[in-house]
């Protein structure tokens, strides 16, 4: 990418809207907007004023749209440089044409991320910060935001941050020792301290496992045998009619599925075809389907008609033992028991009734509990949850022990020093202290154009 031009882009999403966003930023952005904007009686944009006016074409002064604009000088923008916006109608078309009128008028259309790695080029931002930038756009529940905004706020970049200069000053005592033989630290100036940074990056990592299922989500597969209620049972945790439900058995011919949130963790259920044998090639295919989501998924529910007997080949047929066993039909009488099933205790069942409602506040804690979601973790605690951060604490915590071990085989202060310098590096890396074009093109490659 070329940073020291003007770009543009379309910073809202695609599809019908009320208005829509063209984002200019660059040296020529006052320029450019001048070029393609037009207010009544020919008058100029005044900086942080918005101003009516309509889009025009610059090689023709066709009038393309109405629009409101605003410019807005630096240092006090998203990217820290001149930026100018135009909030047209929203749609399909609209926002294509004002924006070609933007390059027309001297702009140049951005890049994915273009405009936040500019935020962190210029400083507004620290790569940590930036990465979270993306997390708030892709954030699907309330948990998820509130991880986001403390990585957009700094609360990460801030813990690495401090871990990072206590880093720097033990290797400015091992230097030291380097350049001075004879002032030979202390244990309370190098092993001590770099033992206190490995237990607080710990402390960090341990929370990377909640931060990844936080980030990613889970998959839940419902399966079981025909005409058991898993369509229904769908339907009643979305609290919505999502799937189709009848009473005739194999109605579900395919895998459909859908989002909830579980107590702030973003949970895609997976409705599947019933687990039997059949002539019928088309659900077959349904089957084969049903077994394939089962061993993609997080976890698997299985939904067994406890107003019937049990169809053990259904059981049988299932790929993976289940996470977890919901005895549907609780509002029918009983036909079959938990133990029947013969899974062992430590696979929990969960009576409900998807008809009526009844044990589903139970099963959705049942479902949190075997993904391994911990609902305290959406309560605003630092969580380190972007698997690049996750790596480059590992790798730091390996190059302060690789310290710590050099220290008390007396192994040479420069192979010590080296160690750390390797640690205050990976460090760096999470913030952007230290990052290659290569690093920088895999980070911003992942937003969306705009943004």
């Amino acid at each position: 990418m070329i940073l020291n031009d003007t770009i543009a882009a379309i910073a809202t999403a695609a599809g019908p809207a009320g208005v829509a966003v063209i984002r200019i930023s660059g040296a020529e952005a006052a320029v450019v907007l001048a070029r393609c904007f037009r207010r009544p009686g020919g008058r100029a944009v005044r900086p942080r004023r918005l101003h009516y006016g309509r889009v025009v074409d610059p090689t023709t002064d066709e009038a393309i749209d109405e629009a409101l604009a605003c410019y807005l000088p630096p240092p006090h923008t998203y990217t820290r440089e001149p930026v100018a916006e135009l909030h047209c109608h929203g749609g399909a078309v609209a926002p294509r044409r004002v924006l070609s009128a933007a390059l027309a008028a001297g702009a140049r259309a951005a890049e994915p991320g273009e405009m936040t790695l500019r935020a962190f080029v210029n400083g507004r931002l620290d790569l940590a910060q930036a990465e979270a930038v993306l997390d708030v756009v892709q954030a699907r529940t309330e948990a998820q935001m509130r991880l986001a905004q403390l990585g957009l706020g700094g609360a990460l970049s801030a813990s690495v941050g401090a871990l990072r200069k206590r880093a720097l000053d033990v290797l400015a005592q091992l230097t030291a020792t380097i350049d001075f033989p004879e002032d030979e630290p202390s244990e309370a100036d190098v092993a001590e301290p770099l033992r206190t940074l490995v237990e607080e990056i710990d402390r960090l990592l341990a929370t990377a496992d909640q931060g990844a299922l936080l980030r990613a989500g889970a998959r839940v597969a419902i399966v079981g045998p025909p005409n058991a209620g898993k369509s229904t049972l769908l339907n009643a945790l979305l609290g919505r009619d999502r799937a189709i439900v009848a009473p005739t058995p194999g109605t579900t011919r395919d895998t459909l599925e859908d989002a909830v949130n579980l107590d702030g963790l973003p949970v895609v259920l997976v409705d599947t075809a019933g687990l039997r044998d059949s002539a019928d090639p088309l659900e077959r295919v349904g089957v084969d389907r049903a077994r394939m989501a089962a061993e993609a998924a997080d976890a698997r529910l299985l939904v067994v008609d406890r107003s019937a007997p049990l169809d053990a080949r259904a059981i049988a047929a299932l790929p993976r033992r289940p996470d977890l066993v919901a005895l549907n039909k609780a509002d029918l009488p009983r036909r079959l028991s938990g133990a029947e099933l013969a899974l062992g205790v430590e696979v929990p069942i969960v009576e409900v009734s998807a008809l009526t409602g009844e044990g589903l506040v139970e099963l959705r804690r049942a479902l949190v509990e075997r993904v391994g979601w911990r609902a305290e973790t959406a309560e605003g605690a630092l969580v380190v949850a972007n698997a690049r951060h996750v790596g480059l604490l590992r790798e730091a915590r390996g190059h302060l022990e690789a310290a710590l071990r050099a220290y008390y085989v007396d192994g040479p202060a420069d192979a010590q020093a080296a160690a750390v310098a390797a640690a205050v590096d990976a460090l760096g890396r999470i913030t952007g202290e230290n990052v290659t074009d290569e690093l920088l093109a895999a980070v911003f490659s992942r937003f969306c154009i705009g943004k």
